[in-house]
């Protein structure tokens, strides 16, 4: 049976309606996103079956457009539907911390940095540089690299704070292995670069590890 022919308030769009956005479920969310379902599947019967077949709807919303076409009734148009909803999601999520002080809301800049960089295939490294109250002026990608690797160097660091005249700085890197525990190289740089900011007047906040699901504060973890 179609949507349609379904009792209204079991219909996802008027249920949204009625109730708000928050009311759904995963997959009445994803069922109004794809508007129309497959031949004998509902919209509602085909987001249950992806969400199924990748895991979680975020797995779903970040697979890469040779994963999405490789689903019945899936294709180009979809992914880039998916792609737009992610890049706006991070958008959002940008203008939120340029707004705020960063450290009032860590959990907005380790959300912010799972968008930004927690979905890329490759290590990449990102410095977000602050001004005296904590607010994000800049972001900057430092590295892009291999699949386990992403060199930055504490030159390039300083250079950036200093050109931008940064008060502060929080360094981030991925780990497409899915892993967010600093390993010893990651430890021995941070402190590396820490101890030459601190002879520039700049002060190194934090270092995170991020990946699609979380994020580890190496200042929680007491390594800076």
């Amino acid at each position: 049976m179609s949507i349609k022919h379904w009792p209204k308030h079991d219909r996802p769009r008027e249920k949204l309606l009625k109730q708000g956005a928050s009311a759904l479920s995963d997959t009445e969310l994803l069922a109004i996103l794809l508007r129309t379902g497959t031949r004998g599947k509902s919209a509602v019967d085909l987001a249950r079956e992806l969400i199924a077949k990748t895991g979680s709807l975020r797995a779903l919303l970040e697979a890469d457009c040779q994963q999405i076409c490789q689903y019945h009734g899936m294709g180009v148009a979809s992914y880039t539907q998916f792609a737009v909803i992610r890049e706006i999601s991070r958008r959002m999520l940008a203008e939120e911390i340029h707004c705020r002080p960063v450290f009032t809301q860590p959990e907005t800049v380790a959300d912010f940095l799972r968008l930004l960089i927690g979905h890329e295939k490759v290590e990449v490294c990102v410095a977000l540089l602050l001004n005296q109250r904590n607010e994000l002026m800049h972001t900057i990608e430092l590295a892009r690299g291999t699949i386990n690797e992403a060199r930055i160097y504490t030159r390039e660091v300083a250079a950036a704070a200093l050109s931008h005249h940064a008060v502060s700085i929080i360094l981030a890197h991925n780990h497409p292995g899915q892993s967010t525990m600093p390993s010893s190289g990651d430890i021995q740089l941070t402190r590396q670069i820490k101890a030459a900011l601190n002879l520039l007047d700049i002060r190194l906040l934090d270092h995170f590890i991020v990946t699609a699901e979380k994020t580890t504060s190496m200042a929680v973890l007491d390594l800076l």
